[in-house]
């Protein structure tokens, strides 16, 4: 999945939201910057992200660089390796990720199935590895005609380990953004 996508899947997410009465941390967050979040977990390292950004390149240039693992370590935070282990005559891939986020966290493997629609949508789901439930998506709407791309990236995921919703949330706040402005970054050939 992700060159982005793992990154962000990885980030140890969860099932379904919670709500706020269920002990749950959101928070909807739009940037100066043109980026929007929505991150929530709860204290039992599950959460999802929903996030968005409108890129300046046509949905087919974003789907490229959504998807090339070498991109992968420069684009998302704590990746160390992206590599697509095979694919299918579909266009399904399976691909794993390798991610470390700091010096006091294990670093982390992911496998995941990814299910393409050119130029639309980037599927996926976790299938093995040290994160065992996630699923998600990147859409691609095109904009003025094809010239611009919105993506929207939805993801939910359980972390491996236990962690406070408030963590959780803050680093999906810090992260997703972060990658979302180098994806676009390298769309505009910035």
């Amino acid at each position: 999945m992700r060159r982005l996508a793992p990154f962000l899947l990885v980030i140890a997410l969860a099932g379904p939201a919670p709500s706020k009465a269920q002990g749950a941390d959101a928070e909807w967050e739009t940037k100066g910057d043109g980026i929007t979040v929505e991150a929530q977990a709860d204290n039992r390292g599950r959460g999802t992200v929903r996030a968005s950004v409108d890129i300046a390149a046509p949905p087919s240039v974003v789907f490229r660089v959504i998807l090339d693992c070498d991109l992968a370590a420069r684009m998302s935070p704590g990746v160390k390796s992206c590599r697509v282990v095979s694919r299918a005559p579909d266009g399904t891939e399976i691909r794993e990720h390798t991610v470390r986020w700091s010096f006091f966290l294990p670093t982390l493997r992911s496998t995941s199935r990814v299910t393409l629609t050119p130029d639309r949508e980037i599927h996926f789901t976790c299938i093995g590895g040290d994160i065992r439930a996630c699923d998600g998506s990147w859409r691609l709407e095109p904009l003025d005609g094809g010239r611009r791309t919105r993506v929207t990236y939805d993801m939910w995921a359980s972390s491996p380990f236990p962690a406070p919703a408030g963590m959780i949330s803050a680093m999906m706040r810090k992260d997703v953004p972060s990658s979302l402005k180098a994806l676009r970054r390298e769309c505009e050939g910035g």
